[in-house]
């Protein structure tokens, strides 16, 4: 079934493309199925590419998904057009009354900082909290499964020295997930972090189990199922130029920076990357709103139903 986004998106353009079903909300409300409804909390600086990445991945699920991009109120992106956010976005304050079968909560680059001193912190703790009355499962990645971690359970994150960086194999811990429903024991997985999220520090929750990890990345993968957030530390949803784009950044401010690891062909990076991951982003996706599908009740006013 196709994905429901407004008809000038400029990330309709890409999918349609690609392949993906894309389709308006008249033509939805004319199926008269009730699409599972997600909202996407986009705090990356460049939000067109991360609504590219995230709609695609979700637009390729076999169920009917309507995506709402959601902004903070507190905090007015600077790297994104207002005209964009005023024709696509709408702020947590318009949308706090609704109920949503699923969120998304992007990374943001804001992890070197202490949770406390980024400048909407104290709204995402506000829709962390708003997500378990209006939201039946939270899927947070990168910096938004740390702060998910560090507020629900005042898990830190520490700095690395440097930049963990490339694709990375990861293990399978839990076996028999639905998350991970179809992966292979090993799989790969774009790795960009200037921090770390520890297992002695999950251990200490009694509430949290790894789903993956990774003997040279760390961890990957968390489930808090008390709270129905499911953490993402990495990054299955980049498409294959994306480290390549950080890589080529950074030299270029004159960052000190290493090539990403088991990314460029002969770590060459005059030589374009393969995106051998991109089944697995599409699989994790696919669990994920499956699971939405079977976990939300049928009346979108009743969620979330705490039973499940």
């Amino acid at each position: 079934m196709p994905i429901i986004i407004p008809d000038n998106l400029p990330a309709r353009r890409t999918l349609e493309q690609e392949g993906v079903v894309v389709i308006s909300e008249p033509e939805a409300i004319r199926q008269d199925i009730r699409p599972m409804r997600v909202a996407l909390l986009n705090l990356m600086p460049e939000k067109i590419k991360t609504e590219t990445q995230l709609t695609r991945l979700i637009g390729a699920t076999p169920l009917q998904v309507e995506m709402t991009l959601v902004t903070t109120s507190s905090y007015t992106p600077r790297n994104t057009s207002a005209d964009h956010l005023l024709a696509f976005y709408r702020s947590w304050e318009s949308v706090r009354h609704r109920n949503f079968d699923g969120l998304i909560i992007t990374g943001a680059p804001v992890e070197t900082m202490p949770f406390e001193q980024v400048q909407y912190w104290q709204e995402l703790t506000q829709i962390l909290d708003w997500s378990q009355t209006h939201v039946q499962e939270t899927l947070n990645l990168c910096w938004g499964a740390q702060a998910s971690l560090y507020h629900f359970h005042k898990v830190p994150k520490h700095d690395l020295p440097q930049k963990m960086f490339g694709v990375f194999p990861h293990q399978i811990v839990t076996h028999n997930t639905t998350f991970l429903r179809g992966f292979n024991d090993v799989f790969p997985v774009p790795v960009s972090r200037h921090s770390e999220t520890r297992q002695e520090d999950i251990d200490k929750v009694s509430d949290l189990y790894v789903l993956a990890t990774s003997q040279e990345a760390g961890l990957c993968i968390v489930r808090d199922p008390v709270h129905r957030q499911l953490d993402m530390l990495n990054h299955l949803e980049y498409e294959h130029d994306t480290l390549a784009a950080e890589y080529q950044r950074d030299v270029a401010t004159g960052a000190e920076i290493r090539l990403p690891a088991h990314y460029f062909p002969n770590d060459d990076p005059n030589q374009k990357p393969v995106n051998f991951w991109q089944p697995l982003a599409h699989l994790l996706f696919a669990n994920w709103i499956n699971y939405l599908y079977q976990t939300s009740p049928f009346e979108v006013a009743q969620i979330p139903n705490i039973e499940n």
